[in-house]
């Protein structure tokens, strides 16, 4: 066509060879100015200049190249078969799959071998390794990623993680042996490839041997519960659950103890579960300047707020009258409605995980206390014997919250919220049954591009570097102190037309965690959920590029460092660990239900 620039015509040419290499016919590829992803047959690639640099041509060729390499060579299916529950073991397990499919394309395509190395190269540049000073901030996965791609491709490190690598170099090649070698024999083979991973981690400690969980009883009665939350607490068989209980608890106890004495050095590295965070997690955490008030922020955040006067924090029932909720939140569950059984069927092994942990355990043989009716016929045998009681003990199990912060931005539009949505309600319903309080909020604006502040900025004469340019709204889906059966309507909100706009998740990360803060219990946790970097363009347009990022930043740093909330975070389709030093990414939005309980049964270990 006449008025078809070079971009179009370039967006044409790499789809079609997206097709062609991923033998689907049906692929749509977009360009994204937020991060690359993956979901479903649609891809999103970073969206090159006008005049087409070679660059970044080659960035975009190469995203585009790795997932269409993926539909073509990964089988999710038997990917997920035997992936370790272990969030670090995961993130390692998942980049070297990545690198096998890659691999395929490098080895036997020469312009594919340099546009996934440009690929590469872009990861890198915004991946931890390149920032790290010393072995214990270089993030495992990525090196050993890195190693792998050399030694499957041939291609060198790139230059911004290279340093990083050779941190780690001499500690990974000491434990792997020939593990190198026996993958690259067996790339054609995910099953083959997918075995001998697992065997090089636990090579490595990162994991341990494989626990299958086979699908019993409980499962089909799980169905049930998703069904009727209600009734179904009651219908679990007792003897069965209490057996499931022990089993938990001699499991956890093991797998903790080996944790702490093997892999320690490994978990430092990964920043992850129980590492430098549980240093200062669950048992302590006190602020470094305890004196400091929370409310005091560090001036080094440097971050400005032009105007306050337009923000609002507003529960949900307020922007939506009572019937709309209803028919929004029946609308969101014929959604999902295939969704929910997975989803309760995870929550309910999280829930019996929980209450393991909260399992009574009995001193026999004391002087006083309960009398013991099983040692009664002793005493009738032999009228000598003295009654024996016994004495209830109860394990520690600490006073818990949980904030869900989910990122309300027009990115999240569509089956991401839906999905963020369905698994807060039933994370909500499942915390509560184990005495665990909940809060779920969410983080948007009042306008696209400004909206008032903007005006007010416009009518005070443009003055230079304004700060945050734009009206907050941060919504109460869910109040902690609140029964979920009285805020389930609330999270139909989530679906309405015209609520998602833009997100600055700096303030927002604070506001949730000033709420936290003011919370009485001892064991306090914020989840953030979001699907990229803080937006917004009329902040971003009148200051520096970075200025939302940056506070971003700060704020994370300054709670993982300082505070005792504990701080995780899931980006759907959005690298998020480099922010957040406990975090994990998934790229299909599918895995959210599952990812959420993970991450929170890992927090609620007992250390």
């Amino acid at each position: 066509m006449a008025d078809e620039t070079p971009l179009d015509r370039f967006k044409l040419a790499l789809t079609g060879a997206a097709r062609a290499i991923a033998r689907e016919p049906e692929i749509e590829l977009n360009w994204s100015s937020d991060g690359p992803g993956l979901q479903g047959t649609s891809m999103r690639v970073p969206m090159p200049g006008r005049a087409l640099p070679a660059a970044e041509a080659r960035e975009a060729r190469g995203m585009a190249d790795s997932y269409s390499l993926r539909m073509r060579h990964h089988d999710e299916a038997l990917h997920r078969r035997n992936m370790p529950a272990e969030p670090s073991a995961r993130a390692c397990y998942d980049a070297i799959e990545q690198v096998r499919y890659e691999a395929l394309g490098e080895n036997n395509y020469a312009g594919m071998r340099d546009n996934l190395e440009a690929a590469t190269e872009l990861r890198m540049r915004s991946d931890p390794i390149s920032r790290a000073t010393t072995a214990d901030e270089v993030p495992m996965q990525s090196a050993l990623a890195l190693m792998l791609r050399e030694q499957l491709t041939g291609q060198p490190i790139p230059a911004s993680a290279k340093q990083g690598v050779e941190m780690v170099r001499e500690f990974i090649e000491s434990r792997t042996g020939d593990d190198f070698e026996r993958l690259a024999l067996s790339l054609d083979d995910q099953k083959a490839f997918q075995s001998l991973s697992l065997d090089m981690l636990r090579h490595l400690d990162i994991t341990r041997a494989e626990e299958v969980d086979e699908p019993g009883p409980e499962d089909s009665e799980d169905d049930q519960d998703g069904q009727n939350e209600d009734q179904g607490d009651n219908d679990q068989d007792q003897g069965e659950q209490e057996q499931t209980r022990r089993e938990q608890t001699s499991a956890e106890s093991g797998e903790g103890e080996g944790d702490d004495e093997s892999t320690q050095e490994i978990e430092q590295e990964q920043e992850s579960t129980q590492g430098d965070v549980g240093d200062e997690g669950e048992e302590g955490m006190m602020p470094v300047r305890p004196n400091r008030p929370w409310t005091d922020l560090p001036e080094s955040f440097d971050y400005k707020v032009f105007t306050e006067e337009y923000d609002e924090v507003v529960e949900a029932q307020e922007l939506c009258d009572q019937d709309e909720l209803g028919r929004l939140r029946a609308y969101l569950d014929s959604q999902l409605t295939g969704l929910q059984g997975v989803v309760t069927r995870l929550a309910n092994r999280l829930q019996r995980r929980l209450m393991a942990q909260q399992n009574r355990s009995w001193d026999f043989d004391q002087e006083e206390g309960m009398l013991d009716a099983a040692r009664l016929a002793r005493v009738i045998i032999s009228p000598g014997h003295s009654l024996s009681y016994k004495v209830e003990q109860e394990q520690d199990f600490k006073d818990t919250v949980v904030t869900l912060l989910i990122d309300n931005s027009g990115s999240m539009r569509g089956r991401p919220i839906s999905i963020a949505a369905i698994s807060a309600d039933i994370m909500a319903r499942t915390l509560e049954r184990c005495g665990v309080k909940v809060e779920i909020l969410g983080f948007t604006t009042r306008a696209w591009k400004g909206g008032q502040s903007r005006e007010k900025w416009l009518n005070s004469g443009k003055p230079a570097n304004p700060g945050r340019l734009n009206d907050l709204r941060h919504i109460i889906y869910k109040k902690a102190d609140e029964p979920m059966r009285r805020a389930r309507r609330n999270l139909g909100l989530m679906m309405r037309e015209g609520l998602l706009k833009e997100n600055i998740d700096g303030e927002a990360l604070l506001w949730a965690h000033t709420r936290l803060l003011a919370r009485p219990e001892d064991r306090r946790i914020l989840m953030v959920i979001s699907d990229g970097a803080p937006v917004d363009d009329s902040t971003l347009s009148v200051n520096n590029a970075g200025y939302l990022e940056t506070h971003l930043r700060k704020v994370i740093d300054w709670i993982e460092r300082q505070s005792p909330v504990q701080l995780v975070a899931i980006g759907i389709g959005h690298d998020v660990n480099r922010y957040y030093r406990r975090a994990v990414t998934i790229m299909d939005v599918e895995q959210l239900g599952g990812t959420i309980i993970e991450q929170l049964a890992d927090l609620f270990e007992v250390e």
